[in-house]
């Protein structure tokens, strides 16, 4: 028992905070022996009871102890005002915030587990966030596989029986017949483009540039928006990398023909040394004040791939939403 209980009495008296209190009790010791060994050795004498003319010598030492005093200990203590500060500004979703570690023995072990800690939350969120993320796509599949399968199916009988019917019916009905039928047709023509924006098969299918360009047409019936592109092929992207690439666009587009008022927007997809860019910019009311759902999600599957997203006031107003992904070793660097 006790020399198993010999290294963590040895730990202990070697932690962090035993450090930090010999270091202040070290820097307090020199100061009051200096200012006794001052005192020793000058010729000021001090009396009893203390006389006025020996108050001005007792109140100068008096105060350059204090001062050293206060100037040894904010230079021992300065590394927890920059640990403070990154505890008031720290997001988990914007990751990659760190204390640099500085040249203070005493401290920088807590600024080191300090870092350590927000390593392992990042990790662990990115996980959490992964798992959420992977099952909210399934869930999308399956709706998406329901709505083409099943009602899309059945919209699809609805609309052959109408036709036999109109060409039955009699001539005063016909037109309400056809109206009938035109409804339905719209109706299912919805249903399947909801399937395609829960599932994007052409993703799939032709590639992010098709995916992106199919996106795009999607929302030229928004009235009063003019959307342009400016698509450049990107290098070959692992599966997962498209997918958060598209969702964000997808999101963005959407933000841009609900809320932004805008009359002009564009979607661009480029290449920049180690990264690939996407921007999706509007001349609307500009950035929100706050991050809603939309935004968290989009800021949660960027940080599923390293990447980093911002969310600005575009040059000329409006809203500019940036993805920068990390390829190659840069992708490598971030996700460390």
């Amino acid at each position: 028992m006790t020399a198993r209980n010999a290294p963590a009495g040895r730990a202990g008296r070697r932690s962090p905070v035993n450090s930090l209190f010999r270091r202040l009790l070290v820097i307090n010791g020199l100061i009051f022996a200096v200012g006794t060994t001052v005192l020793a050795l000058s010729p000021a004498t001090v009396s009893s009871p203390v006389l006025l003319t020996e108050l001005p010598v007792l109140t100068v030492g008096l105060a350059l102890m204090v001062t050293a005093n206060a100037f040894l200990l904010r230079a021992s203590l300065a590394p927890l005002d920059g640990l403070t500060t990154l505890m008031e500004r720290f997001d988990s979703l914007r990751s990659g915030d760190r204390l640099q570690i500085s040249g203070n023995g005493d401290l920088s072990h807590l600024i080191r587990t300090f870092n350590a800690m927000l390593d392992r939350l990042e990790a662990d969120r990115s996980a959490s966030t992964a798992r959420v993320l992977a099952a909210q796509e399934a869930e999308r599949q399956r709706i998406a596989r329901e709505l083409h399968d099943e009602i899309g199916q059945s919209l699809t009988v609805v609309l052959l029986q109408l036709k036999r019917v109109v060409d039955r019916v009699p001539d005063d009905l016909t037109e309400d017949m056809r109206a009938v039928r035109e409804s339905v047709r719209s109706c299912l023509d919805e249903v399947r483009g909801v399937a395609r924006r829960l599932r994007p098969g052409v993703l799939e299918d032709l590639g992010l540039l098709s995916a992106l360009s199919a996106l795009v047409s999607e929302f030229d019936h928004v009235e009063g928006l003019e959307l342009d592109r400016s698509l450049e092929a990107p290098p070959d992207l692992d599966p997962d990398t498209e997918l958060v690439i598209y969702r964000i666009a997808q999101e963005s587009l959407t933000n841009v023909a609900r809320h932004s008022r805008a009359g002009h927007a564009c979607l661009s997809l480029s290449r920049e040394p180690g990264l690939i860019v996407l921007e999706v910019t509007d001349d609307g009311c500009g950035p929100p004040s706050t991050d809603g759902t939309g935004i968290l999600g989009m800021r949660e599957r960027a940080l599923l791939i390293g990447a980093r997203l911002s969310i600005t006031g575009g040059p000329a107003g409006g809203t500019r939403v940036r993805l920068a992904v990390p390829i190659g070793g840069e992708r490598g660097a971030a996700a460390g």
